[in-house]
């Protein structure tokens, strides 16, 4: 069994290119809306492996809302990043415009992790 996630966000489009970013990924499917501005389907991947599906939300929501609250309703786990610099990269991108839940630091089970909600209300849990 296999469990690949999708997240459901405003701005498919640019927050592709910043998973992409934040992660090293590439995309390796798209299915556009018909006026090309949206994803209907989107499929990354990193160094070849499946990682994260995106699309274009149905339904507005409030990002606002979700940073002042804090709301972690669902949280993603990328671990085993490799290198401290990865997990940092990943953290400095997804923080612009997004909240920090909790810095990077130290834990019993990792060295370097953090929490991160980014702008488009996507929590993170980021770690070496």
């Amino acid at each position: 069994m296999k469990n690949y996630t999708q997240v459901y966000v405003q701005n498919s489009l640019e927050a592709v290119e910043h998973y992409c970013d934040a992660f090293g990924a590439e995309v390796t499917f798209e299915i556009k809306n018909p006026a090309q501005d949206a994803y209907e389907h989107c499929e990354l991947s990193v160094k070849g492996e499946p990682f994260l599906a995106a699309a274009e939300t149905p339904a507005p929501y409030d990002v606002g809302l979700i940073h002042r609250e804090k709301w972690q309703v669902m949280t993603f786990n990328a671990f085993e990043m490799g290198s401290e610099e990865a997990v940092r990269h990943a953290f400095q991108v997804l923080s612009q415009g997004g909240v920090v839940i909790a810095p990077i630091g130290e834990l019993p089970w990792s060295t370097c992790c953090a929490t991160v909600i980014d702008r488009y209300g996507v929590c993170w849990w980021l770690s070496i």
